[in-house]
């Protein structure tokens, strides 16, 4: 009775005091102290899981309602609290998800892990910790992009808004996951971090190195926190079951935690799913073939589990992996350039070299590079971070664009209702052999692909991609499975001197503005199959885009080529139509 008096007392003062470690029970809540320097006191509803107050050195800074918790709160649940040793770990059970909170003696961290067996009915496994907006008001990532509250109209949905004439949305607080170790909201003097160790942290998440999700929004009367595990957004392979984590929401007055927090106490905690170190094991081994100036990256993948890790130099070490079979991928930059499998075994290393296979081509020119990343092409710097309808961003077009300069000229992205066609105009000094265009995109909106136009000469529209049932360009997503499209060019097409190319979007269906069907670019090439090329490759100039409003291009056509000309091809996965792996070929599936 004393200690809850106590627990109760520390919850009232504004200023810091030490309590004894350990938990206790008040009425519907447990109550559990760190016992830390600075000091954390929490509550857990008893009924719910819900974390109802957190308070961090004498000040609370948990929202008064909604709360923090899994999913959008489990509504009911059979929570437990016990003591093991110096830790204390609360336990939330459903019939399809155990939720665990646990504390060390000393640490201001709240570590956590979820463990699944169906994915929850709202159709994404994330938690949220609402947080007081005027205790930590700032988010780490992308600056007030975020930052939503105070919106004087809604631009999309219900999740793009204007402040202060710009366009923000939770959206624009994402990173990738191979770089998305650590991401906080702030005040002064206060920092809330969510931590998810890396890899390992997102082994049983969805999405693969480069998928992105929310991290944080302040909506108003909170700042939200997030960890998503998975979601429908820009999805891109089935979720995966099991234990997510260990991840953490640490407490400190200043700076960022450590990326890679040490969870191998979990193994003593009776955490359903978890898999230490001792019961894993590695794969390493030489990855080559990456350009200079390129990042390879190698991804590990199967039904359940997935990890990542960067190569230095040509070399790479995995994590810890789980055992089993997986495909095994290289990339450069986001680009998949090799697959392979590799089987893993309990407490072992295993060597698996892989190389890239993507190849060289008779390149006459090429728009961008083929990386998966739209880099470099005009509003890539900006599409992270705000709606394409903001007016930060430059103008969208239809623009025409001059092979050499620079590629600031070329749209990131080719959207139906607002700047088809895109105009590529370059000039030949001489005509022979056999030529393709290669179209390379990242995303596809609404079954978007490339509709082709090379001179007078229109290509065959080609098969619709794999449909992602998700808003990706305006939400500031590019990457989804990766579709590449080769056209044949017939003989005759091409000139000696200046040459057009148009390209349209082409889709089934149809929207309004930047929710129209949309794709986003990769690269654009024109290579040779046989013979010398017309020119060589050129390099990038500034440039000042002009207007197709002077041009008036041939219409796109769904007829078939003419004799020499072959519909476009292209590589993805699971897609539809026919096939063929080529280098620019990029999934996660």
């Amino acid at each position: 009775m004393r200690l809850t008096a106590a627990f109760l007392s520390l919850l009232a003062v504004a200023t810091p005091a030490f309590a004894a470690f350990g938990v206790v029970q008040d009425g519907n809540s447990f109550v559990v102290d760190a016992g830390s320097s600075n000091p954390l006191v929490f509550k857990v509803s008893r009924s719910s899981c819900d974390i109802t107050s957190i308070v961090y050195r004498g000040t609370e800074v948990q929202n008064s309602s909604p709360y923090s918790h899994i999913g959008s709160g489990l509504g009911t649940a059979t929570v437990s609290a016990q003591t093991i040793g110096d830790t204390v770990k609360i336990t939330c059970v459903t019939s399809t998800l155990t939720h665990y909170y646990v504390v060390r003696s000393g640490d201001s961290t709240i570590f956590m892990a979820t463990y699944i067996t169906a994915q929850p009915s709202i159709g994404e496994l994330r938690y949220i910790a609402r947080l007081r907006s005027n205790v930590v008001p700032y988010g780490s990532i992308g600056g007030e992009a975020s930052t939503t509250g105070g919106s004087s109209s809604t631009v999309e949905g219900s999740d793009v808004f204007i402040v202060n004439g710009q366009t923000r949305s939770k959206f624009y607080s994402s990173e990738r996951f191979i770089d998305d170790q650590v991401h906080c909201v702030y005040g002064d003097p206060m920092r809330v971090c969510m931590v998810i160790p890396n890899p390992t942290g997102y082994e049983s998440s969805s999405g693969g190195p480069f998928f992105r999700d929310i991290n944080h929004n302040n909506g108003g009367d909170y700042n939200a926190l997030y960890f998503y595990m998975n979601s429908g957004h820009v999805q891109t392979e089935p979720y995966r079951m099991g234990l997510h984590g260990p991840y953490a929401m640490v407490f400190s007055r200043s700076g960022d935690p450590p990326k890679n927090l040490d969870t191998s106490f979990f193994g003593n905690l009776g955490i359903q799913g978890y898999v230490p170190a001792s019961e894993r094991g590695t794969v390493r081994g030489s990855a080559t073939g990456i350009p200079s100036g390129f990042t390879g990256v190698v991804h590990w993948y199967n039904s359940a589990a997935q990890y990542w890790s960067y190569v230095s130099g040509t070399s790479f070490t995995s994590p810890p992996m789980k055992t089993g079979t997986y495909t095994m991928v290289l990339y450069k930059d986001e680009l998949k350039v090799a697959q392979q499998t590799v089987s893993v075994s309990r407490g072992s290393t295993v060597t698996s070299n892989i190389a890239s296979t993507e190849g060289s081509r008779n390149t006459v020119w090429r728009i961008g590079e083929f990386n998966g990343q739209p880099k470099g092409f005009r509003n890539a710097d900006k599409q992270l971070r705000m709606h394409p309808s903001d007016s930060r961003m430059s103008p969208w077009g239809p623009l025409t664009y001059t092979v050499g300069n620079d590629i600031s000229g070329f749209p990131m992205a080719q959207i139906k209702a607002v700047n088809n066609p895109t105009t590529i105009v370059f000039n030949l000094n001489e005509v022979s052999g056999s030529y393709t265009l290669r179209v390379g995109t990242t995303l596809s909106f609404m079954g978007a692909r490339p509709g082709v136009t090379v001179n007078s000469w229109s290509a065959a529209n080609p098969a619709a991609p794999t449909k992602i049932d998700s808003r990706g360009f305006t939400r500031g997503a590019y990457r989804g499975y990766g579709e590449s499209y080769d056209f044949a060019i017939p003989s005759g097409t091409l000139k000696v001197g200046e040459n057009k190319v148009y390209i349209n979007v082409i889709s089934g269906s149809s929207g309004d503005a930047h929710l129209s069907p949309n794709f986003i670019y990769d690269a654009v090439e024109l290579f040779k199959t046989g013979g010398s090329a017309g020119t060589t490759t050129v390099t990038s100039a500034p440039t000042t885009p002009t207007t197709t409003s002077t041009t008036t291009p041939p219409p796109a056509t769904t007829s078939a080529p003419p004799s020499g000309g072959t519909a476009a091809e292209y590589a993805q996965c699971g897609g539809q139509g026919t096939k063929k792996f080529i280098s620019s070929m990029k999934d996660d599936c």
